[in-house]
């Protein structure tokens, strides 16, 4: 199944993949889903997020909340790798194809999921298919997001033959009892301890903020530099003390996207948008570091009399996963616990159900690019272990 989805939404130059919500790529992916739910004899449903839903033994009743969903998400990060997300989906069906070949029938209904726009690389908003099923994200707040192109989700999805009228949250909590997602892991803490599967302990409490560092255009040549009025020394200078006080924190801080108006190379730019991903082990270390930084950005900004303003995108607290449902699963599988500094729909659905999660070993420990890398053993090895743990819940 790898194979098959192997050529969809990857860039020939780099190797990575761009599978955006509601791209042409995306749009093949979904399909893709379809049909093999379909050659399963599935059903599947599409709720007004665009979340895809395969499910055997029924799709659980609303109120019941006995349903078993497993599964994770197609999409990716610009040039991601092609194991995050895919791999949780794959191996869904591989496990269901193994049960099936042993004769197994679940005692409760087991649901496939493709969560929609998990990244959040197009809309700036991760997890969004899960948020919004949730309640956790407002449906009027996401349809008004916009792409880099000014598309707004309602835009984008209508033009996908979709009703943004749809949005929001749905009865899925009314039907699951639980979740359990399989990933590859985004580190490197099982090639350590040997293991080919692991189960997640939390999530670190992580966020997305942008900076708008604003100043005054001007000539890259006729301007002299004590008159300059440049943003990106600000800028700049905010990226290096944000390396500084996370490494002092044992935090994660990362610059990953920028804008520079007017963009030209030999004008001063006006105006510098900066996006911000900070992770730390707990909430107050978190709100600690990305204050500090906001007044060493400041500083930097006041020594040059310019401008810069601080706007939350998205903040996702702590998750401590169900401690019941993830020793069982460690007992099961003889699987050593670690946490993880990735963000997951697991993350977001933990508030709401009993949620544990998967971790396939990844030899490189490299995530979001196209180095991330699961051997086929240890893929196989995460087959088996979700088979074992759909066989245990249901």
């Amino acid at each position: 199944m790898l194979s098959d989805i192997h050529a969809i939404g990857r860039d020939p130059r780099t190797g990575g993949y761009r599978r955006f919500a509601w791209s042409d790529a995306d749009m093949l992916l979904r399909e893709w889903f379809t049909g093999e739910a379909a050659v399963r004899g599935m059903e599947v449903d599409e709720d007004g997020n665009g979340n895809q839903f395969a499910s055997w033994g029924g799709a659980g009743s609303e109120g019941d909340r006995d349903a078993l969903l497993i599964g994770s998400h197609l999409d990716s990060v610009p040039d991601g790798g092609a194991y995050d997300g895919p791999l949780g989906v794959v191996s869904s069906f591989a496990a269901v194809d193994q049960l099936r070949a042993e004769g197994f029938v679940p005692s409760r209904p087991v649901v496939i999921a493709n969560f929609a726009d998990e990244e959040g690389a197009r809309f700036g908003i991760a997890c969004a298919g899960s948020q919004l099923v949730t309640g956790a994200l407002d449906a009027d707040e996401a349809l008004g997001l916009k792409d880099r192109d000014g598309q707004t989700l309602a835009e984008v999805m209508t033009g996908r033959g979709r009703d943004p009228r749809t949005v929001g949250r749905t009865d899925l909590l009314d039907r699951i009892g639980t979740f359990v997602e399989l990933h590859v892991e985004q580190g490197r803490s099982l090639v350590h301890s040997g293991a080919a599967v692991g189960v997640a302990t939390a999530i670190w409490p992580h966020g997305r903020w942008r900076f708008d560092f604003c100043g005054e255009a001007n000539h890259a040549g006729a301007t002299p530099m004590e008159d300059r009025h440049d943003p990106m020394q600000a800028y700049a200078a905010t990226v290096l003390v944000a390396r500084r006080l996370a490494t002092e924190a044992g935090a994660r801080a990362t610059f990953g996207r920028l804008e520079v108006e007017p963009g030209g190379t030999n004008a001063i730019p006006s105006r510098i948008r900066a996006w911000l991903d900070a992770r730390a082990a707990d909430e107050g270390q978190l709100e600690r570091l990305v204050d500090a930084l906001v007044a060493e950005a400041q500083d930097a900004a006041d020594a040059d009399a310019t401008a810069v303003t601080l706007t939350a995108e998205s903040v996702s607290p702590a998750v401590a996963f169900d401690v019941p449902l993830r020793d069982r699963l460690a007992t099961l599988l003889d699987a050593p616990v670690l946490p993880t500094g990735a963000g997951h729909d697991a993350g977001v659905l933990s508030a709401h159900v009993p949620t544990a999660m998967l971790f396939v070993r990844n030899p490189t420990g490299v995530s979001h690019s196209p180095e991330e890398f699961a051997e086929d053993a240890d893929c196989r090895a995460g087959v088996i272990a979700l088979a074992a743990v759909v066989r245990d819940l249901s």
